[in-house]
Order: structure tokens, then C-alpha cells, then sequence
């Protein structure tokens, strides 16, 4: 796996378009937007621009992709791309981010060398240009990942082009915040990136101890302190339910804990994330269907996001204590697999009682918020691939995000929505906790079909303290199951850059008497 630390910046540009040394000048449009909105274009494509937006060749549809040479040698750039951007009511960070994905990996199937995508400030409206710009660069990064890395018999992708995010009509003192932002969106892409790479391994690679391994390679790069624990210490720590979920396989469980501590920071709250790390998921004796089984390589997606976040978090030198938190095994039906009917005692001092085997991520999570507490966490969020019921409710583009204090859900749902990680929040009704009583310990792992997602949620919440905590359910999102124009089929990355984005507001954290 190729470190993304090795990628080349974005370069960035506020001179005129025929300036910008580049083999692809690509630039928005809205619907309805005629050649008055960057009339310059016309004259050097020999009034091919204007014949494609007046025959409606060009329709501006989102994601729609006009090119056409540049015949006037005084310009720099060789052609001209003007990308749909749909309706100007529906234009903002978000769909930037997902239009210049689409552009870069049309540009990349061209083989083009050179690209550059234009931000026009007209279209901005109310959303910064710098916001605008950071979106920009991540989409483009987000367009360079590659799912095919085992495929021997394929050519090999084309290299990356070499990316410029050139900012229409902007100030001068606005180049510096655009520059920022744009090498910002670079590194947070960079770390989704890496998610989807650990994400699209398979299991006979990505054993426990190799996620470990590569985890703590990623995270340091970040300058951000990484331990990992054995069995042996997640014995000691009493840690029942992960070492009971890894029972039955083979290979060892561990837990990895990253550290990030900026020097001279003030006493404060300290922001705990907690990933589940299953690297193959069986379902255990309560074995999953052999259709799409393989998909379960990506069990891990959560523990990737929270690996990957920390290094953004300390590339970029969050001001606010994090700590992280990955349980890592194997779930597999094994001669000394837990069995339904099994009692397994959490490092909380809880009791469970397993009455379904493929139930198995709360229980690694539980220990894993347990232990992020014991590090000083003062506000949790945790990230998992958890239930189908979460998928049922909101299908394949939207995560579903659960926890309290409101407050702090609420939160965790601005800074999701403006890192283009689509959350909705579900309820934790005090009465779905009657569907997890048990007659033999304090709570059952499953409460049944009816609100799974909801009572997935509520053993979690278990195990917080009573502090500020959300839970995102990713199962939907983790992995796209069909091929969009900014989205091939794979991993995603998702939560990435929610999660190294929070850490960037924590003066909004004071809920409710907790700092």
C-alpha cells in the first residue's frame, strides 16, 4: 500500500484562464447558463462553445462533460471542459467535492496529464470560496483511488494528472486562504484514500495483526503516538467481549491506540473516537448467507476511518486532546467459537448474553468505549459497519447517526454534512432498551429484528459513562454496491474526514455542564 504522503500538492491559480499551463481547463455550469458567463471561452474554441450551449449539445446536466479543443495559440491550456453542474440551487461544497471526483476520474480514463478545475466566484453564493476550494481538492484526490490492485492481467491505471485548482476573479489576499484550503482537502483526501485501501483488502492479507501493523505505519505519519495491545494485555484488561468474539479463529485479536497530544494544550475535553476493526466477518456459528460474503473484508471500514483520521488529525495539528480506539479480530465459527446461549463479561464489569453470534461489532465496541473512557475521552463518537437494519432504513447514500446528548448529535451531524458524509438521526427511546433484557445476565446482544439499528444502538450506549456520544452507522456507505459518475463500485472512505474535521470544533463541545 502506497503511503499517500508520497502524492504531489495541488497547485493553485487566480490568474486569467489563458494563462494556466494545463492540458484540460475544465469549468462548471449551471442549467440555462448562457456564454455570458464566461464569454471569454468562445473565441479561443472557435465558437464551439457557444454552437454546444445554443444546440443544447451541452445541457449542463450534473455531471454532463463538454471538451473541445483550444485552436487560439495564445492560450496556454490545449482544450476546454465545461462540467454540468446541474441547477445553482443545489451548487455548494458538496456537490463540488462530488463533480470534481467525476472530472478527474473522466480525466484519468482520457489519460490526460494535466487538469484544471475552475471555480468561478460568481457561483459561489453564500458557501466561502476557500469551503468551495478544500471540496474541490478533495474530489480531485478522491478520483486517484484504484480498486483494482490484485488485477495482474489489466493495463495499470493511468498515473494521476497533475492537479491545479485555479479560483476565478479572486483577490489577492483570497489565493493565501484558497491555497490553504486547497492543500487541506488535498491531505483529507489523501486519508480517505488510504481508508478505501485498507478497506478493499481481503481478509488472508488484512489479518488482525496486519491491520494493526499498517494502522500504526499510517497514524504516525501523522506524528500521533500509536500502542498496540496483545492478547495477552487485552486479557489482563478484562476485555471479555472482544476476546470472546475472537474465540473462534485462528488468528489473535488486537487493539490500537493512537494518541493525539498537541503540546501546551490547555486542560480541556478530549475527543475519543472508536472504530470497529472485524477484518473478516462470518457471522460466526450464527453464520452470515454464502451470497456476498466476501463483502465482509470491509467489516473493518470503521476501524480504517478512525486509523486514518487521526494521522489528518495530527497532519493538520487539531488543537484538542484525541484519543483512538480500534478492537481488531477476526469473527469465525471455530471449534471454540462462542456459541448463542454463551455469557461474556465486558471489561465494564456487564454481563452479555450472546444470543446471536453475527451481532458481534457492538460487542468489540463496547469494550472499545469502555477503554476510550479509561484513556480520558470526555466526548465519543464511534464508526462501524454495525447492522442491515441501518441499510433498510436509509439504503445505500445516507449513515445513520445515533447518541446523546442531542446537542452533541447534532453536532457530529453539522461537521458530517459539510465533509459530505451524509448522516440521519435516529431515536433512543428509553423503552427500545425493554428488546435487549435478558434472563440470565444484564443485556442480551440483539433485540431482535424490529429496530435493529436502534437497539444496535442502545447496547452501545451501555458502555459510554453517560458521556456525549454518538454513534454512525456506516453499513450502507462503507461500500458502494454500483457505479456512480463521482463514486466507482468499492469502499468509500466514508467518515474520514468527519471524524478529523470534528476535531477542528471543539469550542462548540460545552453540552449540558460537560467540557
Amino acid at each position: 500500500m502506497t503511503p499517500a504522503a508520497a502524492s504531489s500538492p495541488i497547485g493553485c491559480s487566480s490568474g486569467p484562464l489563458s494563462a494556466i499551463d494545463t492540458d484540460l481547463l475544465v469549468v462548471p455550469w449551471f442549467e440555462d447558463e448562457g456564454l455570458g458567463a464566461v464569454p471569454e471561452l468562445d473565441g479561443p474554441t472557435s465558437g464551439e462553445v457557444a454552437r454546444a450551449l445554443a444546440s443544447k449539445e451541452f445541457g449542463a446536466r450534473a455531471y454532463d462533460l463538454f471538451m473541445t479543443p483550444v485552436t487560439d495559440g495564445s492560450w496556454r491550456p490545449r482544450r476546454v471542459a465545461l462540467a454540468g453542474a446541474g441547477r445553482a440551487s443545489a451548487f455548494g461544497s458538496d456537490f463540488v467535492r462530488r463533480l470534481a471526483t467525476a472530472v478527474g476520474l473522466a480525466a484519468r480514463q482520457r489519460r490526460i496529464e494535466r487538469v484544471a478545475f475552475v471555480l468561478r466566484a460568481d457561483m459561489a453564493g453564500d458557501t466561502p470560496l476557500g469551503e468551495l476550494a478544500q471540496a474541490a481538492a478533495e474530489g480531485l484526490t478522491l478520483s486517484e483511488f484504484d480498486a483494482g490492485s490484485y488485477k495482474t492481467d489489466d493495463p495499470p491505471p493511468a498515473k494521476a494528472p497533475a492537479w491545479t485548482v485555479a479560483v476565478r476573479a479572486a483577490a489577492a489576499d483570497a489565493l493565501d486562504r484558497v491555497t490553504d484550503a486547497v492543500a487541506r482537502g488535498r491531505l483529507l483526501g489523501e486519508c480517505s484514500n488510504l481508508a478505501r485501501e485498507l478497506s478493499n483488502e481481503p481478509g488472508n492479507t488484512l489479518t488482525p495483526r496486519e491491520f494493526a501493523r499498517r494502522a500504526e505505519a499510517i497514524a504516525r505519519e501523522g506524528g500521533v503516538s500509536v500502542e498496540i495491545l496483545d492478547e495477552n494485555r487485552i486479557a489482563e484488561l478484562g476485555m471479555g467481549l472482544l476476546l470472546g468474539v475472537a474465540r473462534g479463529s485462528s488468528e489473535p485479536p488486537r487493539l490500537i491506540v493512537f494518541r493525539h497530544e498537541p503540546p501546551g494544550v490547555a486542560a480541556g475535553p478530549v475527543l475519543g473516537l472508536v472504530g470497529k476493526g472485524i477484518t473478516f466477518d462470518t457471522g460466526g456459528i450464527s453464520i452470515k448467507q454464502a451470497e456476498g460474503m466476501e463483502r465482509m473484508k470491509d467489516d473493518m471500514a470503521g476501524g480504517a476511518a478512525v486509523a486514518c483520521a487521526m494521522r489528518a488529525i495530527g497532519l493538520l495539528k487539531a488543537p484538542v486532546r484525541v484519543v483512538g480506539v480500534v478492537p481488531m479480530t477476526e469473527n469465525m465459527p471455530g471449534g471454540r467459537a462462542i456459541k448463542p446461549g454463551d455469557i461474556l463479561k465486558s471489561a465494564s464489569g456487564k454481563t452479555v448474553e450472546v444470543i446471536n453470534t453475527d451481532a458481534e461489532g457492538r460487542l468489540v465496541l463496547g469494550d472499545g468505549l469502555w477503554y476510550a473512557r479509561q484513556l480520558g475521552a470526555t466526548h465519543l463518537v464511534d464508526v462501524a459497519t454495525l447492522t442491515g437494519a441501518a441499510v433498510v432504513a436509509l439504503g445505500k447514500i445516507t449513515s445513520g447517526v445515533f447518541g446523546t446528548p442531542r446537542a452533541w448529535v447534532e453536532q457530529v451531524q453539522r461537521v458530517a454534512d459539510r465533509a459530505g458524509d451524509r448522516v440521519w438521526p435516529l431515536p433512543l427511546f428509553e423503552e427500545y432498551r425493554d428488546q435487549l433484557k435478558s434472563d440470565i445476565a444484564d443485556f442480551t446482544n440483539t433485540g431482535g429484528r424490529a429496530a435493529g439499528s436502534i437497539t444496535a444502538a442502545m447496547f452501545l450506549k451501555e458502555f459510554t459513562g453517560g458521556l456525549p456520544w454518538a454513534h454512525i452507522d456506516i453499513a450502507g456507505t462503507a461500500w458502494a454496491d454500483e457505479a456512480k459518475p463521482y463514486l466507482p463500485k468499492g469502499p468509500t472512505g466514508v467518515a474520514v474526514r468527519t471524524l478529523a474535521e470534528l476535531a477542528f470544533t471543539s469550542q462548540q463541545w460545552k453540552l449540558e455542564g460537560k467540557s
